[in-house]
């Protein structure tokens, strides 16, 4: 093997002129099926990242009370409210569950005011001294030492400018406690951030307490207590035991068996029609756990498509490139024909001529393939320092750039595939160079 592996590299030094074509083509080929791969993984998982952001987390869980109505056919009232504090943080961290952060929030929607204009809003109530809270604000105007003031409310530059709203101005909120009733509340600006995305113009941030108060939680309740996993691919496996877990303490609980049951293609929604059936009654809390996927189960089958459709166009064009790297060794082959009958008449073995046609070709894809890899990483830093302006693509970029996600094991398989099909490129050429009767090679006029 080293004797027929040596011939191999050496032969590459040959046509130097034709080799560096091929190998040039080979690395052109790799360096679009590189980027086309590391572009749609990093546009998926910016959205995936985003969706994510809206939603809270990977995993959430939320506390229902369920108020008989007062009349004798009324309907009972839902309120949304997780009033003990610790209890959902303890079963985590007991659990021993691998997470980037785990928070809580209150949500509460209604109208921001401010001299005469109205803006449909809604009002996150997040400790603002989290820190992984306050590393994903781009602040443009004010600071976190404005955040001190327990008024203070963190809005984005488009609600800023919808309402011409600055650093310092008092506006007014009005919204609904979780009993139903109308409340309102002043704010006064502390920050005004970057808008990333379309749905940021909606969502903005006060401290939890604030937000408990005025819509009438106690304090140290909250809405629904979210969870950022470390691999996302954990969250159906996390929130079976996290419900298992509270099953187990004697709480009441949703089912996530039951809604994968009556709605196998939609959890969420069987999930939420535990809560919210009219004939689903219960005392005191009852927690619902639920994932990203159950919430939004497009999103699963959108990202199967983005990596369905890269792996097509993988396909294409790496067989693009290997039927020039067959017609290329079918010529190869007319060129050596006495340089074969030569080797064999020496005593080469058929099996051996092959392997040196085959490895030859390995190593100049392997080593195309190599610099179109490094070629495209180096596009992909280019590409990713340039800022992108623009609300249509928000969804899919991280704070303003494209990102790109390479994965170790996707870059080994696309070179297995690749000696695979270099391998089936070659094999006819090789295949007749073995079998290639010495005398006849050597008599062969070309």
């Amino acid at each position: 093997m080293k004797g027929t592996l040596k011939l191999s590299v050496k032969n590459l030094t040959r046509q130097k002129r034709r080799n560096a074509i091929l190998a040039l083509a080979i690395a052109f080929g790799f360096l679009v099926v590189t980027f086309i791969d590391g572009f749609t993984s990093g546009m998926v998982e910016n959205m995936e990242n985003m969706i994510t952001q809206i939603a809270g987390g990977t995993v959430l869980l939320a506390g229902y009370e369920k108020i008989p109505s007062s009349l004798p056919d009324g309907k009972a009232q839902l309120v949304n409210i997780v009033r003990d504090k610790e209890y959902v943080r303890n079963l985590v961290e007991k659990s021993n569950i691998k997470y980037k952060n785990i928070s809580c929030y209150t949500l509460s929607g209604g109208q921001l005011i401010f001299n005469g204009k109205k803006s449909l809003t809604s009002i996150y109530g997040r400790d603002l001294d989290e820190k992984d809270f306050l590393e994903s604000l781009q602040i443009v105007e004010g600071s976190k030492e404005n955040f001190a003031d327990p008024q203070a409310l963190i809005i984005n530059t488009k609600v800023a400018e919808n309402l011409n709203l600055k650093i310092g101005d008092e506006v007014i909120f009005t919204t609904t406690t979780i009993y139903g009733q109308n409340t309102v509340a002043d704010f006064k600006i502390a920050a005004i951030t970057k808008t990333n995305s379309l749905v940021d113009t909606a969502k903005l941030f006060a401290h939890i307490e604030t937000i408990n108060q005025l819509v009438e939680i106690p304090e140290g309740g909250y809405s629904a207590f979210t969870i950022y996993l470390k691999n996302k691919n954990e969250q159906t496996k996390v929130a079976n035991q996290l419900e298992a877990m509270i099953r187990a303490d004697g709480k009441n609980v949703s089912s996530r068996l039951e809604a994968a049951k009556k709605y196998p293609a939609n959890i969420g929604k069987g999930i939420d029609k535990q809560f919210t059936s009219k004939d689903v009654m219960w005392e005191g809390t009852k927690y619902g756990v639920e994932t990203l996927n159950d919430e939004i189960p497009a999103l699963k089958t959108v990202m199967s498509i983005v990596h369905t459709v890269s792996t097509v166009i993988l396909l294409v064009i790496l067989l693009i490139v290997m039927v020039g790297v067959s017609n290329t060794y079918r010529m190869v082959l007319y060129e050596r024909i006495r340089e074969i009958g030569t080797m064999r008449a020496l005593g080469m073995e058929g099996k051996d001529t092959r392997k040196v046609f085959t490895y030859e070709a390995i190593i100049l894809c392997v080593l195309g393939a190599a610099v179109g890899m490094l070629l495209s990483i180096l596009i992909m830093g280019i590409v990713h320092v340039i800022p992108v302006h623009s609300e249509a693509m928000s969804m899919f970029l991280y704070k303003g750039h494209f990102t790109f996600k390479l994965s170790f094991g996707t870059i080994i398989l696309q070179y297995i595939l690749l000696i695979i099909l270099t391998t089936l490129a070659v094999r006819s050429s090789a295949k007749k160079a073995a079998k290639m009767s010495p005398a006849e090679a050597l008599r062969t006029i070309k």
